[in-house]
């Protein structure tokens, strides 16, 4: 899963086109609008090809001047995780180490 922050910049009066446009985008939700029209959203989707779809349909919108990301993160779906456990077992003289 990808998850990033944007701000987006619409034309002078085009906040509400824009506010709407994107409410049409799964995974793209809209946090704050500023009065000098600037949006602040999230988008999250499933990989890294649809992230960068999200990004041109955004940029296509109408009004939009653009769209900036601002933070990224790909988080690991927990099934295909791996734990590892170890048993760690101090020695005397890591014990004298750690005094």
């Amino acid at each position: 899963m990808n998850i990033s922050s944007a701000i987006v910049n619409a034309r002078p009066g085009g906040v509400a086109i824009v506010q709407a446009g994107l409410a049409t985008l799964p995974g793209v939700e809209v946090h704050g609008i500023s009065p000098e029209g600037k949006l602040i959203v999230t988008i999250e989707t499933e990989d890294d090809a649809s992230n960068v779809a999200t990004y041109e349909r955004i940029g296509q919108l109408d009004g939009v001047l653009s769209a900036a990301m601002v933070f990224h993160q790909t988080e690991s779906e927990p099934e295909n995780e791996v734990s590892v456990e170890a048993d760690l077992q101090v020695t005397p003289q890591l014990q004298g180490d750690l005094k």
